[in-house]
């Protein structure tokens, strides 16, 4: 049995929650998102929290759904309450970014400038020019576009230059030993 899948989510003041047989809609500050639910998990909503409930306790194919529905729901509430954020920072001599309404233009080293497309549901913010923050309610969207991000120039272990999450450190190959 799930030990995550038990556990109450509570409901912070100003969040409701909407549950439907596939889906709860939890609405927030932060705006509205609406997370599916895996066949075999229902929820319940007591006293200000949502509770996981497993359809037929005594099927073991649906128990790995419980604590992952659980923690679905539990990030889309924390999304719409208080909102998820990632943070980049561009290394590289002539490297930069800056915000042109619903576009980011980013300077990589490329005979060209990158020009990426801000999805709905997203901020970016960009201080000096080479530090990135993405923040949103949807954890998984957050978490996405700040990966699309850091695609377009992928940090070099050598040279460390490219887009690297804030924090991130770069790990050289292993040499050879010699060792026998």
């Amino acid at each position: 049995m799930s030990r995550i899948g038990k556990k109450p989510i509570p409901l912070p003041k100003g969040v409701t929650a909407k549950i439907d047989p596939d889906a709860v809609e939890v609405k927030g500050p932060k705006g509205t998102l609406r997370q599916r639910v895996p066949a075999g998990v229902r929820f319940s909503q007591d006293n200000g929290t949502l509770v996981a409930q497993l359809v037929r306790e005594d099927d073991a194919s649906l128990r790995k759904f419980h604590g992952l529905a659980r923690s679905l729901v539990a990030n889309a509430v924390a999304g719409v309450n208080e909102g998820f954020k990632k943070e980049l920072d561009i290394v590289g001599v002539g490297y930069r970014a800056e915000v042109k309404g619903q576009q980011v233009h980013f300077a990589l080293g490329y005979s060209h400038p990158v020009v990426f497309d801000v999805p709905r549901g997203i901020e970016i913010a960009i201080e000096k020019q080479t530090h990135l923050v993405v923040t949103g309610a949807d954890r998984q969207l957050v978490g996405q576009v700040a990966a699309n991000i850091r695609r377009l120039r992928r940090p070099d272990p050598y040279k460390q230059k490219g887009v690297r999450y804030t924090g991130e450190v770069l790990k050289k190959k292993v040499g050879k030993t010699g060792a026998k």
